[in-house]
């Protein structure tokens, strides 16, 4: 019998964008404060100052200083604002200890035809910020919907499995890469892939991009996980051979198939991919296998059938599955990152928690320097007591 989802479960990503159209990051708030500061600072500065010394030139920047986080129509109002404000120092008796006659000196009309110069220009650079932060805006919007297509939510809880996943972009406005998972639950209970795809950019979206349609096909039609193994083979080897280069034979990917079913076991095919980890109440052990077969699109290096492994995996018990980009992470030394021991550190947690106590702490380990993409699956065995008929 398929495993049903539960109706109404939080999947494993977040949701993808919805039906308006793409939002411009607001600027920083101390950003759009600072021509007030600066302005502000100019005033205390005024009276400070000897009457000869006229400050009121600072204002010439006023203008660029707006450009960074205002609008073009912005601009142009703070440039006729500097341009006024600078009249008012240069000669206002009350406030700035000047005869009136100063406001035509010359110096102080260069002031506002250099004001007024600095203005258009801010006013063209505010202009030119704002259809980039645009285009910006568009391309991460596509990415986004790119990635949920790519990477489709997982499922939440199938049967007294929960199900988590994490994605983490080496590239800080990256939202979508070689990295990849999927969790299918079938008749022949839940499958789980992940993998790392050699190489980076559109090539390696695509070539996950295969895999993953391959494994949604082969999950369901294939009652043993080494042919669902076999098939996402088949699906890679075709997918090269259409390929243009010498580069052809490179464009591989490692990945771990898991397989969940009824009783409780775990049924593991490894092709080249760093070991999952096994968490148990009494420790933590990586699931190493004796036999590993190659990376996927390297197949033909593999005479034999694909080698599935069984172990326990019982109620309680929780297998994390991973990309490289966790355990080559680095710190300030050069030293990999030490899953096993930190996740053994860290005690018992949910699979949501394990992620973000992961996340955190390759955040920190690495001083926010990921070099690689980062993707892990966290899929826990309720206790029985707390299991769903």
């Amino acid at each position: 019998m398929r495993w049903p989802g539960r109706p109404g479960a939080a999947s494993g990503r977040a949701a993808p964008p919805g039906s308006g159209s793409p939002q411009v990051p607001a600027a920083p708030a101390w950003m759009r404060w600072l021509p007030a500061f600066y302005v502000a600072g100019i005033l205390v500065l005024e009276p400070l100052t000897p009457v000869q010394w006229p400050v009121s030139f600072l204002l010439i920047a006023l203008p660029v200083i707006a450009a960074f986080a205002h609008g073009p129509a912005a601009v142009a109002g703070v440039t006729v604002f500097a341009i006024a404000f600078e009249g008012v120092l240069a000669g206002t008796p009350c406030c700035a200890g000047r005869p009136v006659s100063y406001v035509w000196e010359r110096h102080y009309v260069a002031t506002y035809l250099s004001t007024a110069v600095v203005g258009v220009l801010g006013t063209i650079l505010a202009a030119h910020r704002v259809r980039r932060e645009r285009t910006l805006a568009n391309v991460r919007f596509v990415a986004e919907i790119a990635q949920h297509v790519l990477l489709s939510p997982v499922p939440h809880r199938i049967g007294p499995i929960l199900v988590e996943a994490l994605y983490l972009s080496a590239a800080a406005e990256a939202r979508i890469g070689g990295d990849l998972y999927e969790a299918v639950p079938t008749t022949y209970g839940l499958r789980i892939v992940i993998g790392d795809v050699r190489g980076k950019g559109l090539p390696a979206v695509e070539t996950a991009a295969t895999l993953l349609g391959a494994f949604r096909e082969a999950a369901h039609d294939e009652p043993d996980l080494a042919a669902v193994a076999r098939r996402a083979e088949t699906s890679m080897n075709r997918r090269a051979a259409r390929l243009a280069g010498n580069d052809v034979g490179e464009r591989f990917v490692t990945a771990v198939f898991a397989e969940i079913p009824r009783r409780h076991v775990v049924r593991i095919v490894n092709c080249g991919h760093p070991p999952p980890l096994l968490i148990r109440s009494d420790g933590v052990t990586e699931l190493e296998t004796a036999d590993p077969a190659p990376p996927l699109n390297l197949g033909m290096l593999l005479a034999e059938a694909y080698r599935v492994d069984e172990y326990p995996f019982g109620p309680g018990d929780q297998l994390l599955l991973y990309t490289d980009g966790v355990t080559e992470a680095r710190d300030h030394t050069g030293a990999f990152y030490p899953l096993r021991q930190r996740v053994l550190s860290w005690g018992p947690l949910q699979p949501r928690e394990l992620l973000d106590r992961l996340h955190q702490d390759l955040l920190v380990y690495s001083n926010n320097r990921l070099h690689d993409d980062t993707a892990a699956l966290a899929i826990y065995h309720l206790p029985d007591q707390l299991e769903v008929p």
